[in-house]
């Protein structure tokens, strides 16, 4: 049941998120809000981790993947919150999704052996995100979704694919709030930082709580995810991927977002494929 409840508050949070920025990121720009995320995570993560002490096991082989871990976390958000502002969240979530993927293949050119559902599932996931980012037709329903938010999406998976592995090398050896640290901490010298020397660090009324919530959520996520996943990996994984329906549907029920009979196909290939794929490497 924990894990049950785990993967499930994983994929309300993340989809939330997801959510919340697509909003925001078209109010202030992607870079403020990506600069606030970090923010308001730090200030909920930091406190924690003095508390908790410097765990013994952080050496400079840890450290290193930490480092990689949060960069890569930081960049992929970079993406993500940019796709979200140009396109559709119910293309660029599920594109984004396939991170688990991407993982995935680290794992098998770091020596795991790549099995036959594996190989079919990957395949099948990049004929999903062909269908997804094939533009509308003339007369088709769907409003246009720009390619460059499809690529920028794609990127944002193959970042947090090695954020995932990095995370994942050192994830049984540190407490949760020290995996999640490193982002934050990285987000907010490099990211925030410059903002706020340029005087740029502003949000507007209606764009604050959203940016809030989604700093706020992507911590809640990840520790939602972890606590799930120490009772049951394959089923906690399985529901936290779909961050990405959660996001889908709440897109069209809140802003009435419109995908293409094609473009719903292929968001529905991503998200189908990613859940089996995750249930077969957990």
């Amino acid at each position: 049941m924990i894990a049950i409840l785990g993967g499930l508050g994983a994929a309300v949070m993340w989809g939330t998120a997801t959510l919340c920025s697509s909003r925001s990121s078209r109010m202030v720009g992607a870079g403020t809000v990506l600069a606030w995320v970090m923010l308001s995570g730090l200030v909920i993560v930091l406190p924690f981790a003095l508390a908790s002490g410097v765990p013994a096991a952080l050496d400079a082989d840890v450290g290193r993947w930490l480092v990689l871990s949060g960069a890569m976390n930081v960049i992929g958000l970079a993406l993500v919150y940019e796709a979200l502002r140009l396109g559709k969240v119910g293309i660029v979530s599920p594109v984004a999704s396939t991170e688990g993927a991407i993982a995935a293949l680290l794992a098998i050119l770091a020596g795991e052996r790549l099995g036959v559902p594996t190989a079919l599932l990957l395949v099948v996931i990049t004929l999903g995100i062909l269908l997804a980012s094939r533009p509308a037709e003339e007369g088709d329903r769907g409003d246009g979704h720009p390619l460059a938010s499809t690529l920028m999406a794609v990127g944002a998976a193959a970042t947090f694919g090695v954020g995932l592995y990095a995370s994942g090398r050192v994830s049984d050896l540190l407490p949760v709030v020290w995996v999640i640290l490193p982002a934050r901490v990285l987000g907010a010298a490099f990211v925030a930082l410059p903002i706020l020397v340029r005087g740029k660090l502003r949000l507007t009324r209606e764009s604050a709580p959203l940016v809030v919530t989604a700093g706020l959520c992507e911590i809640a996520g990840m520790a939602s995810y972890a606590i799930g996943a120490r009772h049951g990996i394959a089923v906690a994984a399985v529901l936290a991927s779909q961050f990405a329906a959660v996001a889908a549907i709440g897109a069209y029920v809140l802003f009435h977002e419109r995908l293409s009979a094609v473009q719903r196909a292929g968001a529905g290939v991503i998200l189908l494929s990613v859940a089996v794929l995750t249930a077969v490497n957990a």
